[in-house]
């Protein structure tokens, strides 16, 4: 399980979590229950979410429950792993002894997997809210030499929304914060042998695979309530609205008979991500209108759109990502689900062998007590993945094994 500091809950706060079963379990808790009651029926639903998500074997995402083979390969991509490699060492120098303990682990540990949105989950790792001033800045610093700096930007405005979100439940900064985020480090920091990281927290999580000088960064998951924050410490700060605003111009590119492809419901009422936490062996279909169907503008647009994601990886990694996915854009599916103005709310996705994207505006959660029950344009959660068995780097890590089955 992994750790999280001290959590007050307040009953039906977060039934949305765990859909109706947890809004039971609150309901029923007696009038009189203590806190500790209440995190420990969390904890225990947090440990059965985990062993049902992680109760098969790692296969990756796919459209049909079978892994496409010959994705991905061991190769040399001319981007250096260096700079990460360097920062990620400063990083763990940094730390205690006993910090590093709980820090590091086996670069295939099942640790990878171990991650949820919630807030109240079990985390694992150094969180920010304990390290001081020097080590939280080689926290960041890892962060920056992984990362472009539209994606520091976007994981910092994240950590700082969430102190919006405390400051919006009555300055409850237990359950909520800037520094409420947790590092963990997987394998030794190399430029030759495999290794990564992982960053866990409310909104944010961005699993990091290295192998020499080749990048996996998925599962990525962003997100924010409230994604603009209108007031208090952070007023200003927003994100997401590139890729919501590029998400509807791509829609609105499209023509008629394109559009009623691609658009699956009209109508949007619920959450609609798919691959979210312990969804890891998602088995989802190819939906929407195909790439190869559209015109040489439309398929740029698409790109384009699709790089508003993968640009968050460090410059030179995303090109190389972003080769990728062009190699298979004929294959590639743009779905919708919502209305088509500049105030609906919707879902899209954009699919293929290589990629799985999600965009989605969602019912409130952590600001139930001021909104509506419906999805809004305050709440909004990204997921990132590598369909076929790449998500984490684990086909490159089973090629390796391959090659070199002592280091297995």
């Amino acid at each position: 399980m992994k750790r999280i500091g001290t959590v007050t809950l307040a009953a039906g706060m977060f039934a949305s979590a765990f859909g109706g079963a947890l809004a039971s379990l609150l309901v029923a808790l007696p009038a009189g229950a203590q806190q500790s009651d209440v995190a420990e029926r969390f904890r225990r639903m947090s440990e059965q979410r985990e062993a049902e998500g992680l109760a098969d074997p790692f296969v990756g995402v796919t459209a049909d429950g079978e892994v496409v083979p010959g994705l991905y390969s061991i190769r040399s991509t001319g981007v250096s792993t260096a700079p990460v490699v360097e920062a990620t060492r400063g990083f763990l120098a940094a730390l205690t002894s006993e910090q590093r303990s709980k820090t590091v682990y086996d670069i295939d540990d099942p640790e990878w997997r171990k991650w949820m949105n919630q807030h109240f989950y079990v985390r694992q790792g150094v969180g920010f809210d304990e390290m001081s001033e020097a080590q939280r800045e080689a926290a960041i610093d890892l962060l920056r030499a992984s990362l472009s700096a539209k994606g520091l930007e976007l994981t910092r405005d994240i950590m700082r929304l969430n102190h919006t979100l405390g400051e919006l439940n009555d300055n409850n900064f237990e359950e909520y914060g800037e520094w409420l985020y947790w590092l963990t480090v997987m394998g030794d920091p190399s430029t030759t042998e495999p290794w990564g990281w992982q960053l866990d927290g409310h909104h944010a999580i961005i699993n990091y695979f290295v192998l020499g000088d080749q990048v996996v960064m998925s599962p990525f998951f962003v997100g924010s309530e409230p994604v603009i924050a209108e007031s208090g410490k952070f007023e200003g700060v927003a994100i997401l609205q590139e890729e919501q605003d590029a998400g509807l111009e791509m829609l609105l590119s499209l023509t008629a008979a394109q559009r009623a492809e691609a658009i699956l419901e009209l109508s949007k009422d619920g959450n609609n991500n798919l691959g979210e936490a312990f969804r890891d062996n998602l088995v989802l279909d190819y939906a929407g209108v195909r790439a190869s169907a559209l015109s040489s503008d439309q398929r740029q647009r698409l790109l384009d759109l699709i790089g508003q994601f993968v640009g968050n990886l460090r410059d030179g990694h995303a090109k190389v990502r972003m080769e990728e996915v062009a190699a298979h854009l004929d294959d590639t599916y743009f779905a919708w689900i919502g209305g088509a103005t500049d105030e609906s709310v919707y879902y899209f996705r954009i699919h293929s062998p290589v990629v799985l994207i999600e965009f989605d505006h969602q019912r409130p959660a952590g600001l139930r007590h001021l909104m509506p029950a419906e999805p809004n344009r305050q709440h909004i959660h990204v997921v990132v993945r590598t369909p076929n068995g790449n998500d984490y780097g684990k086909d490159l890590l089973r090629q390796h094994y391959a090659r070199h089955p002592h280091r297995n």
